[in-house]
């Protein structure tokens, strides 16, 4: 009956059985927000996650973890029906934030250096917490710059977005000099990195916290960069929760506002 109440259309059910089991679509068929299921359906169809797999995205509050949650409804159905229709995938449903990576065991005190080879020993997993269409290219990539050297925490592939990422690691919050590092090493990829047929490189800060004034007023996003917090110890699900429903209402107010 409830199957029948989100799927009126029987033609729908008939190609969603041909990809997702029934254990997908219990899984989903209670979630009251339709663009959240649709989020999950379409998702679970691109990345062929197994019922296990989806169930354990829903428990990690992933949709709410996603940029595209923090968008207006119209913007979230578009880019929902562009990965449906046209298997087109927007970065704003790759990226999340923030990220868990609870599983890399660290203690209350760690260098970024700890913070970087944990990552490398628990590859498998953190790439499955990122998603698991990026691909591991280099730790600690060498680039040179007038004679200067530099190093990029993790370079990584998107195969879906056709573009490298590069991961850099910072302990405490968000600075503005992380953004003209990030820059430099983006433009350096773009110049020497990227090859025909790839799209503009894209960033992705890592830091324990960050002041959502200082991200909004460096706009980042027209430098393709992206900031996201990291939790190496995870709250309680209800503090999760509120925490998260509360950054998707002010993200979509401020996006009201403007």
């Amino acid at each position: 009956m409830q199957l029948a109440q989100v799927f009126p259309d029987q033609q729908i059910v008939y190609a969603l059985r041909r990809q997702l089991s029934w254990t997908h679509l219990r899984s989903i068929i209670y979630m009251e927000d339709p663009l959240k299921r649709e989020f999950y359906i379409e998702m679970s169809k691109l990345e062929k996650w197994s019922s296990r797999q989806l169930q354990e995205r829903i428990q990690s509050m992933l949709y709410e973890r996603t940029a595209i949650s923090k968008k207006p409804e119209l913007t979230i159905a578009h880019d929902i029906e562009l990965l449906k229709n046209e298997q087109k995938l927007n970065p704003e449903l790759v990226f999340r934030d923030p990220y868990f990576l609870d599983f890399l065991g660290l203690g209350d005190r760690y260098s970024e250096k700890d913070l970087e080879t944990s990552i490398i020993a628990e590859l498998q997993r953190f790439i499955i917490e990122l998603g698991s269409d990026f691909a591991f290219m280099a730790r600690q990539k060498r680039i040179a710059i007038d004679n200067r050297d530099y190093f990029i925490d993790l370079l990584f592939f998107h195969r879906r977005l056709k573009c490298l990422v590069a991961i850099e690691l910072k302990l405490g919050e968000f600075e503005a000099a992380y953004k003209g590092q990030m820059e430099l090493y983006l433009r350096y990829l773009e110049k020497y990195e990227q090859v025909a047929g790839e799209n503009t490189p894209i960033g992705l800060i890592l830091c324990t916290g960050k002041n959502e004034e200082h991200v909004e007023l460096m706009q980042l996003d027209k430098s393709n960069i992206r900031v996201a917090d990291y939790l190496t110890l995870l709250p309680s699900k209800q503090v999760l929760q509120e925490k998260l429903h509360k950054a998707i209402e002010i993200a979509k107010q401020k996006i009201l506002d403007i």
